[in-house]
């Protein structure tokens, strides 16, 4: 495994990190613990969760995610071999995202952000978090795939301004429970803010983003990558195959069984005809180089300066172990020249 700093900070974190959104959902307990073993036999050692998982959010799973890391971690007692981050989610501006949560008050408030920090304390079984993230901005902006910056579109009259939720952060540290804080989902203007509140009130820095990164979506590079490069704020790059879509195994309006484009409607992020193009490219690019779609995609993520960690996500102990092997994975000069040149033809084609 290799490793890189969190952000700023001295902390090492795993090349690849475990993300664990189907906990709950595609996966059982037992599954989840062993994906756990598994990871961290592997050099992996940044598991990431969220109050909202699993994925989908419905109200009858909400939070079984974090449950079951909290019984791993009662089981095993293995708490400091993991950077364990969670994120408080953000409130609901528009129908897909979940309104259930803490009754619907998710506002980026005092109250509303310590009931979600103690709750994902409780759940997991462990009294602090090494990072602890805000899910999605508490303001009205272009988030989850949407390009464009709604100009007309008006914040709510509860939402809470940079400065008074990352003052409530501040707190969570002072109180031990959080080592450092982060931003999901975020843009650049909102980084920008989060840290001139740090310096202008003497507040923590944000020491990670976690966004959607990967060959179909790199809209990241556009903004928010020199933000990390100066600021040292690391990408924490979620959804590195596009739901699985990178992998090839869609192509072709394939729906392999219990694949989770085919269990779910709802996610059509990835999968527009322009997406379906690029990947055709991607794949026979990897054919190229005889190594595998999701090797491809993987080490390209792994690739960049400015990822701290990639978020890999899977539903069986073969990914894990595929995902986890994209390490030893280096692109040659002229593979990712022949990338550069699918997404000269195919930019981000799924944002």
């Amino acid at each position: 495994m290799l490793y890189r700093k969190l952000g700023n900070t001295d902390i090492d974190v795993s090349l690849i990190g475990l993300g664990t959104m189907t906990w709950g959902e595609q996966n059982s307990e037992s599954d989840a613990h062993s994906q756990i073993d598994y990871a961290l036999a592997h050099g992996v050692n940044l598991v990431d969760t969220a109050e909202m998982y699993p994925v989908p959010p419905k109200p009858e799973t909400q939070g079984l995610t974090e449950q079951y890391i909290g019984t791993w971690l009662a089981k095993n007692g293995r708490r400091d071999e993991m950077v364990l981050t969670s994120k408080a989610a953000g409130p609901v501006f528009d129908a897909k995202r979940p309104g259930h949560i803490r009754g619907g008050h998710t506002h980026h408030n005092r109250l509303s952000l310590t009931t979600a920090l103690n709750d994902s304390l409780k759940r997991l079984q462990t009294d602090y978090l090494d990072l602890y993230q805000l899910h999605w901005p508490d303001r009205n902006t272009n988030m989850f795939g949407k390009l464009g910056y709604p100009v007309d579109a008006a914040d709510s009259p509860e939402s809470v301004a940079i400065e008074e939720s990352l003052s409530v952060l501040a707190d969570f540290v002072k109180e031990g429970k959080v080592r450092h804080v982060g931003v999901s989902n975020e843009t650049p203007w909102g980084v920008g803010q989060f840290l001139k509140a740090s310096e202008t009130l003497n507040l923590p820095r944000i020491v990670s983003i976690q966004n959607p990164y990967n060959l179909l979506n790199r809209t990241f590079e556009i903004g928010l990558s020199e933000f990390s490069h100066r600021e040292h704020v690391g990408l924490l790059a979620y959804s590195p195959l596009g739901f699985g879509v990178l992998s090839g195994k869609y192509l072709n309006d394939a729906q392999p069984a219990n694949s989770r484009l085919a269990l779910f409607t709802r996610f059509s992020r990835y999968t527009n005809p322009q997406a379906k193009a690029a990947v055709q490219a991607y794949v026979e690019l990897a054919k190229q180089v005889g190594i595998s779609a999701t090797h491809l995609a993987l080490a390209f993520v792994n690739s960049r300066p400015f990822v701290s960690s990639n978020l890999i996500g899977a539903t069986t102990l073969e990914q894990l172990k595929e995902n986890i092997e994209s390490i030893s994975v280096q692109l040659t000069q002229e593979t990712l020249a022949a990338i550069e040149a699918i997404h000269t033809l195919h930019p981000n084609p799924a944002p």
